[in-house]
């Protein structure tokens, strides 16, 4: 219900469109509805700068840019705090390690000595030089360390195409082109270099809008009202399209100009929940929502 780029993403990731007063995102709420003792503190980890909205909220979330970055500061932490990070984990636990927490730290010292930089990855897969297929890597580097990682965030932009989307009359080419090039042979590599593993994996994707079904003036597209979101496991009955798709007559597009919304994307993101990281109780996972199992579009087996 809105075109902004900052309103939209605040929205999905908090879970309650059109409401801004929500301190917690869907995916913390996630978490904290399944309190684990002595549970890791990689149970959440972005590959990013800061902390995603999605990961805001009272569960320990992680985020780093790279491995290798967070090994040095494991290093740096060690020499100035009493055990460096099972000192920082002892000290928020108020106990002492459990058995979960000391199998944690001996993955991330794991991960120190496999040197996250010379990382191979299984079955052929090549990731691309991008930041997407870099952070892939690193979480597929992760979910085989097993440092007890439950849920993952990377992101990629640039896809404000306002202007020259397309390379001339070659809709292979150009901005556009381009950008979904990485996007989906990132997730292509992910998905081939975790192998088997993606009976364990959901991969979940998500943008606040889509672009206009119209070209603007400067050969590009302006900001929109819906989208695709991509599922991708083992578990996910794929090969089908699970929305309800309209077409493109103007009719039957919003304001005469975009793709209309068909499905809630709550709705998508509580099946996930729900079936995949075992969340039972949907009542508090998004406020001002019902999630139900019967809006379920049914896309995990």
């Amino acid at each position: 219900n809105t075109r902004s780029h900052f309103d939209a993403q605040d929205y999905m990731e908090s879970g309650t469109p059109g409401y801004k007063g929500t301190k917690d995102g869907w995916l913390n709420r996630v978490l904290q509805a399944k309190q684990e003792k002595d549970a890791s503190p990689f149970r959440a980890v972005a590959m990013t700068q800061a902390l995603p909205r999605a990961l805001y909220g009272k569960a320990p979330s992680v985020a780093m840019t790279n491995l290798a970055d967070f090994s040095i500061k494991a290093g740096i932490y060690s020499n100035n705090m009493k055990g460096g990070f099972e000192g920082v984990y002892e000290q928020n636990v108020k106990d002492t390690l459990g058995e979960t927490g000391k199998e944690t730290f001996e993955a991330v010292n794991y991960l120190k000595q496999a040197n996250p930089s010379q990382y191979k990855p299984e079955n052929g897969a090549v990731y691309p030089a991008s930041a997407l297929g870099r952070s892939l890597a690193q979480i597929a580097q992760l979910i085989k360390a097993g440092v007890g990682l439950e849920v993952a965030f990377a992101e990629m932009g640039g896809w404000d195409t306002h202007s020259n989307q397309s390379a001339g009359q070659n809709p292979a080419q150009g901005t556009l082109a381009n950008l979904l090039r990485d996007f989906s042979t990132s997730i292509a590599a992910f998905t081939t270099d975790l192998g088997q593993r993606m009976d364990d994996v959901v991969v979940l994707t998500m943008s606040e809008f889509g672009r206009t079904a119209r070209e603007n003036g400067t050969r590009g597209t302006d900001h929109g009202h819906a989208n695709a979101m991509f599922v991708i496991g083992n578990s996910v009955k794929g090969g089908k399209v699970y929305g309800d798709f309209r077409g493109l007559k103007s009719d039957k597009l919003y304001e005469g100009r975009d793709l209309d919304v068909t499905t809630d994307f709550r709705d998508v993101f509580a099946e996930a929940a729900n079936k995949h990281l075992g969340t039972k109780d949907l009542s508090g996972l998004f406020p001002k929502y019902s999630a139900t199992k019967e809006k379920f579009r049914g896309y995990l087996g």
